[in-house]
């Protein structure tokens, strides 16, 4: 079965403004997410779920037939320094 992934307005915008290295790696996390059907939110509810990267992070809701990326963002790295 193939699964669709929509991207808000927003993160459409954010993903032309990231360098290469960073918008492959939210696209990487979208495909881990459409794959791994089981991590996703209820579909069709208010429900959310995050997947993080090294360097990215991105916030997703389902569908019956895939996701839709409501956010993206990058991780802190000076949180994790300490």
């Amino acid at each position: 079965m193939a699964y669709r992934a929509d991207l808000a307005v927003q993160v459409d915008e954010a993903l032309m403004g990231l360098s290469d290295d960073d918008r492959q790696e939210v696209m990487e996390l979208i495909a881990e997410a459409l794959v791994d059907p089981n991590s996703w939110p209820a579909p069709d509810g208010w429900t959310w779920a995050l997947r993080a990267g090294p360097r990215m992070w991105m916030v997703f809701t389902a569908d019956l037939d895939g996701i839709d990326v409501l956010a993206i963002g990058e991780i802190d790295v000076a949180l994790h320094a300490a």
